[in-house]
């Protein structure tokens, strides 16, 4: 009897032909005579070219042409077609090191029925690791608070359950907002570091404005969600401040107006969480700590 794949691999482009060719190169020579893998490409309207080069590898993986770019509500069209019983999601310019990083994915999910999520290490093209606070510090397997949203892998009825990607989102932040839905729903999330996806962290598409407007409202829509008064009016007022200094920094005022209106315009029905999940999220909560920020760069000078 035939059974599904195993693992879905997804990953969304939208206008980086050059990076979505690296891409498939490097899926296509990994996955080479891996039935019970299946790979799926989703794209967000792209106009480069990037739509007809994907269709032309429609004989090995599927493809999905959108007709508009929906930021990661495309992913989502993506989430519900796939088949396996996990699902590795990329970017466009990420890609796994080596084919043990996948089994090492599917092998900890199998292996460990508590572990929701495996957060990957994220290195770039020349190997060194992307720090982020997303991550734990140190490359010692454990607990992560979240993932990074270019190399992890999720259970997918897990990530069913919880409505996949918050497609309000659009960008940024939808890592968080997923992380928490995971906690919730009892799971953890595990950071594998022998799991490496390279980065090759594409400058294009990276504008500045989409800097300033989706991390400032979306963050602020996470914290009037999940953290009680008095401490989110802190995080709130830390946070503005913050996307004001970068809106500053990139001449993006006229973004950061409109971000932090449709931050506080959002219905938004608060769900707080309990102390010793908020304590889950202490990294969260310093990234947008505007006295921890002051500390941070303090001791950096």
């Amino acid at each position: 009897m035939s059974q599904g794949p195993q693992l879905s691999i997804l990953f969304l482009n939208h206008n980086r032909l050059s990076e979505t060719r690296q891409t498939v190169t490097h899926l296509r020579r990994l996955l080479t005579g891996r039935e019970e893998i299946e790979v799926i490409a989703v794209d967000n309207a792209s106009d480069d070219g990037t739509s007809a080069y994907l269709q032309g590898q429609a004989h090995w993986m599927r493809v999905m042409i959108l007709e508009k770019n929906g930021g990661i509500a495309g992913l989502n069209q993506g989430f519900r077609q796939a088949s396996g019983e996990y699902i590795l999601v990329l970017d466009d310019d990420s890609h796994p090191y080596d084919i043990a990083t996948v089994d090492r994915m599917i092998a900890c999910l199998n292996k460990r029925p508590e572990v929701g999520v495996v957060a990957c290490r994220i290195e770039s093209a020349k190997g060194e690791p992307v720090r982020t606070w997303h991550l734990p510090e140190t490359d010692i397997p454990g607990p992560s608070m979240t993932f990074v949203g270019c190399g992890f892998a999720i259970r997918r009825d897990l990530f069913e359950r919880i409505g996949w990607y918050p497609e309000r989102f659009f960008l940024y932040q939808n890592e968080m907002e997923v992380a928490i839905r995971v906690m919730r729903q009892g799971y953890d999330i595990r950071y594998e570091p022998n799991c490496r996806i390279v980065h090759r962290e594409s400058p294009m598409g990276r504008t500045h404005w989409r800097r300033v407007f989706f991390p400032t409202r979306n963050t602020i829509w996470i914290i009037r969600r999940y953290f009680p008064f008095p401490g989110a009016m802190w995080l709130i007022a830390s946070r503005l401040c913050i996307g004001f200094v970068r809106a500053i920094q990139s001449g993006e005022l006229g973004w950061y107006a409109k971000a932090v209106r449709e931050a506080f315009k959002e219905p938004i029905e608060p769900e707080p969480l309990p102390q010793a999940m908020r304590d889950r999220l202490e990294p969260f909560r310093k990234q947008n700590s505007l006295w921890h920020q002051f500390k941070a760069a303090s001791c950096k000078l």
